[in-house]
């Protein structure tokens, strides 16, 4: 650089040219037009940017159609003494609502300290917070930073659905459209409404939604008894639910819990001393106890799967709903379900249940049954899905093989040899299911008679592994058995038939009508001959049952147990291969029926005999109420009265016998006095195993089977469970011993087991088998009017064991009462009918002359004359059977195919396939 005088003359020469002077204001100029432009367009820009801005928000939802009340509330169920027991949240409903006074005031704080500090000064938006948002969002395109007010993140939640969006022109249109909402909300509600809403909506983390369900979930206490370090737990998850979950991720959790605490204390929202506290507070250790408590997984009772299917059919059948409407409002509308269970009892039903001592030995009468499902994607792309079938086929090959298994282990090495032999290298296993479920299997119901309600329900022993799954109580169809004579037939027997308890069948070899076939007592070969219905109940006889059901008529059987409120039952039923299935037919005596019944609809029919006659509906709830505490659902006792009075307590009391001193006798109470009427059944080869029963208070069915069938040879132990479950419920309610109610209707007489009339003094009481002389109820009305006419007392010879003759000496002589009957096959009752020859060893060959008459007068023997053989005289009335139900000697014992009115049974209809109940 020139600065001597002469080179600074030469510099100034030069600005002071033309050319320069042009050039400089030329630049000039240029300047000026460019600030201008660039004036020029930051206006234009501004004007656009607003514009584009008003678009954005003129396009936002309209506040008047918005809501941001919070929606999708847990279900409450309660049992019967308003107890919680279940709760039931679909996905973001498991939400407890609480009003803003009930969350204190110290989580209200930490919340805001965190999520929103200048909460009560803003008016939805936070200008602070959006300008460092702003910046920060160009540089990343994130326009989540922070800058979300409470009321901001609100609206995201409930408007936008929590703002999900992939791209940054999505995320930056709603951005813009919260700040519009916001403000606009904010003028609508007051702060107090928008912290409520938004502290009831928030995600939590842990599947909660709300800091009540939070509070419950990692403090298990109510939201308003929250300390100031569990509060800062608690706000600092709504950050990331996911991230800052203190169960999964405590540490995160912790970081961003010291930092509400912080803020806390310097905005003057707590105490050094209250800060200290919270500081050293070791949360996280109690809250990980809490999690070990509650966090394992456990799915719903089986009362409960079946609650929720009766309250979804029935909201169906009478709100109208849908049944995506129904399960909706079940699972998110946060209803409160008040069931008719009673805990007590489902803890005692509870407890047997999961005693292993009450059921078969495993190895011996119990196993482990295995069903197992493999899926597989070859090499070549193919796909190939492996079930238990193959697995049998696959063992079967080199030995026999069984899926029931004595021990689990025993069960996987067979999985893993299997599945080692399927999959080769370069195959992808898609899926993989082994399951092991022990066997037998079981299931009870407990109703209250007096009002349908069931109490407690076990839908099966062992770990139940999910949600809805099998219920054996409710949703599976078994053979009744020998549970269902006292249904389909001696109810309606006693009922309209015209038969008493006293009414009389031969129990003697019979044959199905039109068929081969014999029917078989459960005890084998064995037949009591002559037997009275009472009998027959008590100790399950299977001919007799049959004879009555064709006297009755298998309609007339189907029509009662229709009443008594059996949904499975087939009247005629037409297969793909046009064969006819139908349980109208004498098979249904014994429980032959196409489809089975189930476990609540048995129990809900011994419950009608219990109460008086009268059928009610089973019920699981006794009403419902919407989130608002409105009546939605009312549940009132459903029912008809389906037999007499009479008829109920005639059942009732031929049952006792049956604990008393028949099939039943296991279930009878041991350690306490308590009236029970109740019936055995088993089914063929005992792959079902029954006990129906009922006490004055409850009735209580029980069923035990494989679920697969296999034959049991443990054919008690259900009854043992039913016995010691129902004491145990007497015994906790310290409920008194009461007879079952008599009603007015019901008589006395004495009766002839034999005949069933009136008992003949010195006849049915000296009978050589035994006194048949019983005293035995009736409806009033229905007492036999004529006396027993099938005993007889006559005079034989001792030493030939025939009818004295006249050659007979005095000395040999004996009179005694003998049964008059023509049997084709011998019966208990052969060695005590009537001989009908004379002494053959006293004759006139080997005496001398005459003895006296060896038949002397009598009632029975006017005239000492020798009866004929048969029938004979005995000065009995021999008129018509009436109201005895007594069969004619044989000739009329349930053998031809007529009703009691001459009408035809007609047999070749459909397909009967004969039942055989060898059970009791």
């Amino acid at each position: 650089m020139d600065f001597s005088k002469k080179g600074t003359a030469k510099k100034q020469q030069q600005i002071k040219s033309t050319s320069r002077k042009i050039a400089s204001k030329a630049g000039v100029s240029v300047f000026r037009i460019f600030l201008i432009g660039i004036v020029f367009i930051a206006v234009i820009g501004s004007f656009a940017g607003f514009g584009v801005l008003k678009g954005l928000a003129d396009s936002a939802p309209s506040i008047d159609q918005i809501n941001v009340i919070p929606t999708g509330f847990t279900t409450n169920i309660y049992d019967k003494d308003g107890n919680i027991i279940e709760t039931l949240a679909g996905a973001e409903a498991n939400r407890v609502y609480v009003t803003i006074d009930e969350i204190p005031k110290v989580l209200q704080n930490c919340v805001i300290s965190i999520e929103d500090e200048r909460f009560y000064e803003h008016n939805g938006i936070d200008i602070k917070g959006i300008f460092r948002a702003f910046f920060v969002g160009l540089s990343k395109g994130d326009f989540d930073e922070g800058a979300s007010t409470v009321t901001q993140q609100l609206i995201k939640n409930q408007v936008f659905n929590g703002g999900a969006e992939d791209n940054f022109t999505d995320r930056f249109i709603r951005k813009v459209q919260e700040w519009y909402l916001a403000v606009q909300l904010e003028d609508r509600l007051d702060k107090k409404s928008i912290l409520e809403y938004y502290l009831n909506n928030i995600n939590l983390g842990a599947g909660t939604y709300g800091v009540q369900t939070a509070s419950k979930r990692y403090f298990n206490k109510d939201v308003a008894d929250l300390t100031l370090s569990e509060a800062a737990v608690i706000a600092s998850i709504a950050q990331s639910p996911t991230n800052m979950n203190p169960i999964t991720h405590p540490d995160n959790n912790a970081a961003r819990r010291a930092k509400v605490l912080e803020n806390m204390k310097n905005q003057g929202l707590c105490t050094e001393e209250e800060y200290q506290e919270a500081v050293n507070d070791d949360v996280y250790s109690r809250i990980q106890s809490i999690n070990e408590e509650q966090g394992t997984t456990s799915y719903y009772s089986y009362f409960v799967d079946e609650l929720i299917e009766q309250v979804i059919e029935d909201l169906q059948q009478e709100k109208g709903y849908t049944y995506t409407q129904a399960s909706n409002a079940l699972y998110t509308g946060g209803l409160s379900i008040y069931t008719t269970l009673d805990s007590k009892i489902q803890g005692i039903v509870d407890d047997v249940y999961s005693n292993k001592d009450y059921f078969p030995e495993i190895g011996k009468d119990s196993f482990w049954e295995l069903t197992y499902a493999l899926s597989i994607q070859k090499k070549d792309g193919t796909t190939i899905h492996y079930h238990t079938n193959d697995l049998v086929d696959y063992f079967k090959k080199s030995s026999s093989f069984s899926t029931y298994f004595s021990s689990k282990k025993d069960a996987q090495k067979k999985v893993k040899e299997f599945k080692k032999a399927m999959v080769e290298d370069g195959d992808i296993i898609l899926g993989e299911n082994t399951s092991l479920i022990i066997q037998p299997q079981s299931s009870m119901v407990i109703m209250d008679q007096n009002n349908g309600q069931v109490v407690a329900l076990v839908g099966g022993r062992g770990e139940k592994t999910g949600n809805r799954t099998l219920n054996r109580a409710t949703n599976t169809w078994r053979q009744p058995g020998s549970t269902f004579k006292v249904l389909s037939t001696y109810l309606p027997a006693l009922d309209s038939a015209g038969m008493t308890l006293a009414s009389v069948i031969d129990d003697a070899p019979f044959k199905y009508p039109d068929s081969d076939k014999y029917v078989s007592n459960w005890n084998g070969e064995t037949y009591e001959g002559f037997t009275t219905l009472r009998q027959a109940i008590t100790n399950s006889m299977n001919i007799v049952t049959v004879k009555t059901l064709q006297q009755v008529t298998p309609q007339i059987g189907f029509d009662y147990l229709t009443k008594l409120g059996f949904t499975t039952l087939v009247d005629s039923r037409t297969s793909d291969s046009g064969k006819v299935y139908s349980d109208i037919n004498l098979s249904m005596a014994l429980g032959g029926i196409t489809d089975g019944v189930s476990n609540l609809e048995l129990t809900a029919a011994f419950a009608a005999i219990a109460n008086s006659g009268y059928y009610t509906k089973p019920s699981f709830y006794t009403k419902i109420l919407d989130h608002d505490n409105k009546v939605l659902l009312k549940n009132k006792p459903t029912g008809r009265q389906v037999m007499k009075e009479s008829t109920s307590f005639l059942l009732t009391s031929a049952m006792e016998d049956v604990v008393k001193k028949g099939t039943g006798s296991s279930a009878n109470f041991n350690e306490i006095s308590m009236p029970i009427a109740g019936k055995t059944g088993t089914t063929s080869d005992d792959n079902d195993l029954w006990f129906a029963g009922y006490t004055p208070y409850y009735t209580a069915t029980i069923w035990s089977g494989y679920d697969n069938n296999k034959t049991q040879t443990n054919k008690s132990y259900q009854k043992i469970i039913w016995r010691d479950i129902m004491q145990r419920i007497h015994e906790e309610y310290k409920l008194e011993s009461k007879p079952f109610t008599k009603p007015d209707s019901i008589v006395s007489a004495d009766i002839c087991t034999k005949s069933g009339k009136l008992a003949v003094d010195g006849l049915c009481d000296k009978y050589i088998g035994g006194s048949t002389v019983k005293t035995e109820y009736f409806a009033r009305g229905t007492v036999p009017t004529e006396k027993c006419d099938i005993h007889v007392k006559v005079t034989i010879c001792k030493d030939s064991k025939q009818l004295a003759g006249e050659y007979c000496p005095k000395s040999s002589l004996e009179e005694k009462v003998f049964l008059i009957k023509d049997e084709k096959s011998p019966t208990k009752d052969t060695p005590y009918i009537l001989p009908t020859q004379k002494c053959t060893k006293h004759n006139s060959k080997t005496q001398n002359k005459p003895t006296n008459t060896p038949f002397p007068p009598g009632n029975n023997n006017p005239g000492g004359i020798a009866p004929t053989v048969p029938p004979y005289d005995n000065g009995a009335d021999n008129g018509s059977n009436g109201n005895n139900g007594n069969t004619d000697n044989g000739s009329n014992s349930g053998e031809d195919t007529s009703t009691n009115d001459g009408t035809e049974i007609n047999t070749d209809e459909t397909d009967v396939e004969f039942y055989y109940d060898y059970g009791q």
